[in-house]
């Protein structure tokens, strides 16, 4: 039986490279549901994933809006019957320290699109992934385990995803329905230019030390791989495992190291 993925934010970045990796891995076995508001973008992922072999669907939508999250899950299951794995990939990055914002209306928009996406998203699919006793994948962010400096919004976000969809995985624990939370650390995307910065505006630049960024392509793998064996949680990098263990038992220690990095020039523009 052909297995419905979904995934959203897939136009370019991570959701694009795991739509790539999971038609070149299932081919004809496959139908993808691409989501994300450039349908230009989409169509050009969807065309190299119809030529690995995988039957796909463009669904260009704004993860921002309710109405646009539940019309998806609709539209998806109208036209392949089920939804055995949704990804929650779509999101926006930030970078400001609270005390340089004037307005924290763009901080809601962020919370929107973050994290009421995602579970606007899982909601509507929720008796859809218990019927095919499927997957709900995450991805979140290192930021969503420890607090960084200059991104309260983006942390904020992150930090409530992880508490929702943590309660959920429990909730589905009788029906079968996995819930595999991801960390990647900083990824070599272009979410990191597309960011707010302080007034609400795309900043255009990144607010990340990125020396030794992780590829697209093994963050997808890593993605791929945990909701393929149905993981809580994969944690991406060495650091972000170490920065967790860390919390926990020198907390204060935690706070310098951030601090410190903030006073090197990681401060956000």
């Amino acid at each position: 039986m052909r297995q419905v993925v979904l995934i959203t934010g897939a136009s370019d970045g991570i959701g694009a490279e795991l739509a790539r990796q999971m038609a070149r891995q299932h081919g004809a076995d496959l139908a993808l549901v691409l989501a994300a508001r450039s349908a230009d973008k989409l169509e050009q992922v969807a065309e190299q994933c119809r030529q690995a072999g995988a039957q796909v669907l463009v669904r260009p939508t704004d993860v921002g809006q309710e109405d646009a999250c539940r019309g998806l899950i609709a539209d998806t299951v109208a036209r392949f019957g089920r939804i055995d794995t949704l990804v929650n990939n779509a999101g926006m990055s930030a970078h400001a320290l609270l005390e340089d914002v004037a307005d924290m209306a763009w901080y809601e928009q962020l919370m929107r699109v973050n994290l009421w996406g995602s579970a606007w998203c899982t909601h509507a699919a929720l008796p859809h992934l218990k019927a095919s006793r499927g997957r709900i994948v995450l991805v979140s962010s290192l930021a969503g385990l420890v607090g960084v400096p200059g991104r309260t919004a983006y942390s904020a976000t992150k930090f409530a995803m992880t508490g929702f969809f943590e309660a959920l995985r429990v909730e589905m624990l009788p029906h079968g329905v996995s819930v595999t939370l991801t960390y990647p650390g900083v990824v070599a995307t272009e979410i990191r230019y597309r960011g707010f910065n302080a007034e609400g505006q795309v900043a255009g630049q990144s607010g990340l030390d990125e020396r030794g960024a992780m590829s697209i392509e093994e963050c997808a793998r890593l993605i791929r791989v945990g909701a393929e064996k149905r993981q809580r949680e994969v944690v991406m990098s060495a650091k972000g495992k170490l920065a967790r263990w860390l919390k926990l038992i020198a907390p204060g220690l935690v706070d310098k190291l951030a601090l410190a990095a903030l006073k090197q020039d990681v401060r956000p523009h």
